[in-house]
């Protein structure tokens, strides 16, 4: 089988769960009415989209430098460039949402402040109407990013189960050792 990467491996499955923390946690608190626990949550929330941001440089830097096995030549061509246009979009959800959360949090007038210890620079001055519509922008794009999250998770169900090709095996941890017969 073609296997991608250990090191990718771990980020992308470290990614996933990530990114699913955070969907949960944004919805939950965002129905909270306001506390000192949601404030918590919100910094939770922020820090969490940092790391995100900075692993996916990370992750771009080692995919650039680690490419991804091909996919089967049985796959049909439009299939191929849909899957690719898929992830290439992913990848850049995976930056555009970080960065649409830093720029509200600046618009709406609230510092991020990194695991409490490293203030990051405002990315924007204070504007209340420019933060509603990053919002709905951070909004939008978490609601497009779920669609293709489950798009793609479907889809390597669908070539697991279905098609019965690797491309779903290729992104689990491999076993380092065989069972003996």
């Amino acid at each position: 089988m073609n296997h991608y990467t250990a090191t990718a491996k771990a980020l992308h499955w470290l990614m996933a769960l990530l990114l699913i923390g955070l969907v949960a946690l944004g919805v939950y608190m965002h129905e909270l009415p306001l506390s000192p626990r949601k404030l918590q949550l919100y910094s939770w929330h922020k820090w969490a989209g940092v790391t995100v941001f900075l692993l996916m440089a990370l992750r771009l830097a080692w995919r650039l430098g680690h490419r991804p096995p091909a996919l089967p030549e049985t796959m049909p061509q439009l299939v191929r460039r849909v899957a690719s246009a898929t992830h290439a979009l992913l990848y850049l959800l995976m930056f555009a949402i970080p960065l649409s959360g830093w720029l509200m949090s600046s618009a709406k007038g609230f510092q991020t402040v990194y695991f409490g210890v490293l203030p990051l620079p405002d990315l924007l001055a204070k504007d209340a109407a420019l933060g509603d519509a990053l919002q709905q922008l951070h909004f939008g794009l978490n609601l497009l990013f779920a669609v293709l999250v489950i798009g793609h998770a479907g889809a390597a169900l669908k070539h697991h189960f279905i098609d019965r090709d690797d491309i779903l095996a290729r992104m689990l941890p491999r076993r380092t050792q065989e069972k003996k017969s």
